[in-house]
């Protein structure tokens, strides 16, 4: 982990660079191709084009398990109001075909740089571990069907298939705070739209039409009984109407309504009941009507809970506690109700899924979040920007700095070599057997997970004062004087980062570190109308970068080979390899 400060000015660049020329779903070219060069430069077998404008990169390191990392790089069709000095001015053309504003508003950008970050630290590092790394840069997240894309292109089959998927997503917790859940952390999700018909007229005849703008309001009237009514309190459910559409013109009657319905749960249970709800509640309401003809119905962007497996939970818990500290890592007592379609990486449906681990990265600015009104954090919660809102913006360096520790953790969780380590890590590979999380966690971390670790004096100082021992514990974990050694200065240098005044005159010289990056303006435009969507066979046609270029550095040491995934499909065409 020493080389993380050598490696973090690039990954900075690359995150300010995407932010500044985010790309819409199934868009991402620009952003596909950034990263198929990084993880190219950095000894990874490449293949593009998987499910649209997803990446893959394979680096095999010996024998060992197979761990697949994976980010997404969608953006929102969001106006951003952050008024950072690399703030987005992107427009792009959705899925109907209207120019619209483009933001990464759900953090996708420090996702992406994130992994490519992890996958060079761990490229630069290979005699720390064995084994297999599997990293996947996927499109379409915010659409839903993303992972599924990669997955229906042989994603598994052409690259191996994981013992264990890890992923992260940044959230609105204080920066740099890590938020585990075994089992259900995430819910499900759909989108149903729907279309209801009458028979149109003038206004000044309503007696001879069936308005289905009446048929359209009594339904959104209804589906909020639907939750209050049908659904068990224990359930957590939610039904929004988000677009309503009739007619074109105030003096004539309709033929038709269009309405498009969000619904999440935390259950699949649940979830099955309330669409059946639905479709109830609108068959109904346009008989009632007498509409001329039954409505129509369409579900997509299904995504399923996200549920974390208990055991493999433990173990990526055990190793951010053992870097971090435990004042960094927390528990989520209550799962969210937003929605992933990482699951899908876990083959849910398959007689033997892959276990998977998704975890939050906090990113709230510490001052935001101490100036915000409540007294519990879920007051706080409330009041800070969230993922999908035009103000929202991580705090830049924390939130990467642990996203980048956070992955690259988890992923030694499982490929850490024993004579590196100390005891061997967890091994997974192709045994089906996985240990318990507490022998799994001592076997990677040894002592850093004992469940009392003695009181530094650091932490000791800071509870006599009865101050959190944030600071101080992360403090100690990172300082180990390596001044009197003549060794890397990445601890001494993390702690000064760390403390409250890390320069005698208590200013941080890390925004003078950026200006040469932040000085050009930005773009006045970024992707533009007429982007080519759906899939492509490689990224040779894809927009140049625009601006500076961030190229990680080289990787260190010659790969240790290890033999490629078995297939039985030895006819398919080999994919592209850039």
């Amino acid at each position: 982990m020493r080389l993380l400060d050598e490696i973090f000015p690039l990954v900075e660049g690359f995150y300010v660079d995407l932010h500044r020329n985010p790309e819409l779903s199934h868009q991402e070219h620009r952003t596909a191709r950034s990263v198929a060069e990084w993880l190219s430069r950095a000894g990874y077998e490449v293949t593009a084009g998987i499910g649209g404008t997803g990446v893959v990169g394979v680096l095999r390191n010996g024998p060992g398990p197979t761990v697949l990392l994976r980010a997404a790089m969608d953006a929102l069709p969001v106006a951003e109001r952050t008024s950072l000095p690399y703030a987005s001015t992107a427009r792009g053309v959705d899925a109907d075909g209207d120019e619209v504003p483009v933001m990464h508003a759900c953090a996708h950008d420090a996702h992406t740089a994130c992994l490519v970050g992890t996958a060079d630290l761990l490229a630069s590092a290979r005699e720390q571990w064995s084994g297999t790394l599997l990293v996947v840069a996927q499109p379409g997240e915010e659409t839903l069907d993303g992972a599924a894309g990669m997955l229906a292109e042989r994603l598994y089959p052409r690259f191996g298939r994981p013992d264990v998927a890890l992923a992260q997503h940044i959230g609105s917790a204080p920066a740099g705070l890590i938020q585990h859940r075994a089992g259900t952390i995430l819910g499900t999700s759909a989108r149903l739209k729907i279309r209801v018909f009458g028979s149109g007229g003038p206004s000044t005849r309503p007696h001879t039409t069936v308005d289905p703008v009446m048929t359209a309001a009594s339904i959104v009237t209804r589906l909020q009984t639907v939750v209050a009514r049908e659904i068990d309190p224990k359930d957590a459910a939610m039904v929004n109407v988000g677009v309503m559409r009739a007619g074109a013109r105030v003096g004539a009657v309709p033929d038709e309504a269009y309405l498009e319905i969000d619904t999440r749960t935390l259950t699949e249970r649940a979830a099955a009941k309330l669409h059946t709800a639905i479709e109830r509640v609108v068959h109904a309401e346009s008989q009632a009507s007498g509409a001329p003809r039954a409505p129509e119905i369409v579900r997509d962007q299904r995504a399923r809970v996200t549920d974390n497996n208990p055991d493999q939970t433990a173990v990526v818990a055990a190793a951010h506690r053992a870097f971090f500290g435990d004042d960094y890592v927390l528990d989520l007592p209550d799962p969210i109700i937003g929605s992933e379609d990482f699951p899908e990486f876990g083959l849910p449906d398959d007689p033997d899924p892959v276990p998977y681990v998704y975890w939050f990265i906090g990113g709230t600015p510490h001052e935001t979040w101490n100036e915000a009104p409540g007294e519990t954090p879920y007051e706080k919660l409330a009041a800070v920007p969230e993922a999908h809102a035009p103000d929202f913006a991580p705090d830049r360096e924390p939130t990467l700095r642990a996203g980048l520790a956070a992955m690259t953790m988890g992923a030694l969780a499982y490929l850490g070599r024993a004579d590196a380590a100390g005891d061997s890590a967890p091994d997974m590979a192709r045994t089906g057997e996985r240990p318990p999380p507490v022998e799994a966690a001592h076997a990677a971390f040894g002592d850093h997970v004992d469940p009392e670790p003695p009181e530094e004096p650091a932490a000791a100082a800071a509870e006599e004062t009865g101050e959190s021992t944030h600071r101080a514990d992360m403090a100690d974990l990172l300082a180990d004087h390596p001044e009197e050694t003549g060794e890397s200065t990445h601890r001494a240098d993390m702690a000064n980062l760390l403390a409250d005044a890390p320069e005698e005159t208590g200013e941080s010289t890390h925004a003078a570190d950026m200006a040469e990056l932040l000085d050009p303006p930005s773009p006045a435009r970024g992707p533009t109308r007429g982007t080519a969507t759906g899939p492509s066979e490689s990224l040779a046609g894809a927009e140049p970068p625009s601006g500076p270029a961030y190229p990680a550095p080289p990787p260190q040491g010659p790969p240790v080979a290890a033999p490629p995934p078995t297939s039985d499909d030895t006819d398919d065409e080999p994919p592209h390899r850039l």
